[in-house]
């Protein structure tokens, strides 16, 4: 049995849901300008409306600070979601009192209402009682589909949990379903990518992941700071010196845990960080003082490849490289391609997440091709680095 009550466990007909989603997208001049959050929500929305229920949506929007303010609004995304999901949606003008009350009741079966963004009240972020229970009036049943924002304990996603029955949507069930076979009970050879700039941001997640892992491939700038940790030098790259020791640690922990630690044997240096501009090749411990790394050499790539090849299971966190600068984009492109081959070819789950990193998938046209590619940010760091999501635990049985 699941951990989580799912959709098929309720009995929704005539029921009001409320249903906790992420419409926080991307927006400019009032109209949304990438739709993926609210595509996310569909199955789950769809599936309730089609048995009957009265869906009721809950969202924040933007960080309003606990007021009203009509440029966080979330009735464009209202009209969005008519036109994306071909049914129309209700809007009320707030998400608890008498426009939210008279909105609900104004519902038929298998209707559609957006209340207005959870952040306009300062309870919302203080997960306050009083809130919660002003949310939870307008529902019979709670239902979770944000995990991107299950790591806030606020009242929308912990507190509502506790006040109501409470499942876990479609969306959110099926990340957690790939999450869990990822990092919970994964196939091995476990592989872990983890990209980006900084060990100062993911030291708490490549502590977790040594003791998870086989193998760790570590790129992007903080792979800099563990090639200074193992005495090399770096020219003019990105570096923390001061983290040395941390990284060290990170490598004896790995060590002791029997992963391997993938660093890089050849660079792509350059003196610009600039596109087109002039590079070369060298070993990462032959990087010119008055150079830089931007980016993995085609050694490393190789041997990342021999690493996904033995995998049977890839977690995928950050570029390899300053991607967003061809050619400086190369490693991350062509060992992200070569993910997505072995998912096709040999049955690799490959699941990935974060936002530089959907971008870099997004790239190199791969996105699509992952097993599954998390767009919950925060939460999915916070995820791999071992902690439990607040708007998680409050749905287990």
């Amino acid at each position: 049995m699941s951990a989580y009550r799912s959709l098929d466990d309720l009995d929704v007909a005539g029921k009001r849901v409320l249903v906790r989603v992420d419409f926080n997208a991307p927006m400019k001049d009032g109209v949304i300008t990438d739709a993926t959050r609210l595509e996310r929500a569909l199955p789950t929305i769809d599936a309730l409306s089609g048995k009957g229920a009265k869906v009721v949506l809950l969202s924040h929007f933007g960080r309003p600070k606990g007021a009203p303010n009509p440029d966080m609004s979330l009735r464009p995304v209202a009209a969005a979601l008519s036109k994306i999901g071909d049914q129309d949606v209700a809007f009320a003008d707030d998400c608890i009192g008498a426009a939210a009350a008279e909105a609900v009741a104004a519902l038929g079966e298998g209707d559609i209402l957006l209340l207005e963004n959870t952040r306009f009240h300062a309870g919302e972020e203080r997960n306050d009682p009083d809130f919660a229970k002003a949310l939870s009036v307008n529902g019979d049943i709670y239902v979770n589909d944000a995990f991107s924002a299950a790591h806030r304990a606020h009242a929308s996603t912990e507190g509502l949990a506790r006040l109501l029955p409470a499942a876990a949507g479609k969306a959110m069930e099926r990340e957690l379903d790939y999450l869990g076979a990822a990092l919970g009970a994964p196939e091995r050879p476990l592989a872990c990518v983890v990209g980006g700039a900084k060990v100062s941001t993911k030291i708490e997640l490549l502590l977790n992941l040594v003791g998870k892992a086989d193998a760790l491939i570590v790129g992007g700038g903080m792979a800099n700071t563990f090639l200074f940790a193992e005495g090399v030098s770096v020219g003019k790259s990105l570096c923390e010196p001061d983290l040395a020791d941390t990284a060290r640690e990170i490598m004896e922990q790995a060590a002791a845990n029997s992963c391997e630690i993938v660093l890089p044997t050849d660079v792509v240096v350059a003196r610009e960080f600039k596109e087109g501009a002039a590079r070369q090749v060298v070993a990462a411990d032959a990087t010119p003082t008055d150079q830089m790394i931007l980016d993995l050499g085609p050694e490393t790539v190789d041997r990342i490849a021999d690493v996904i090849d033995r995998a049977k299971t890839l977690v995928w966190n950050g570029p390899l490289g300053a991607f967003e600068i061809p050619p400086f984009d190369t490693a991350t492109v062509e060992a992200a391609r070569y993910a997505a081959k072995r998912v096709k070819a040999a049955g690799l789950t490959a699941v990935a997440g974060g936002g530089d990193t959907v971008a870099a998938l997004n790239h190199a046209g791969v996105a699509d091709d992952f097993s599954y590619v998390s767009t919950a940010g925060g939460a999915f760091l916070e995820w791999l680095e071992g902690k439990e999501l607040p708007g998680v635990e409050a749905l287990k049985r």
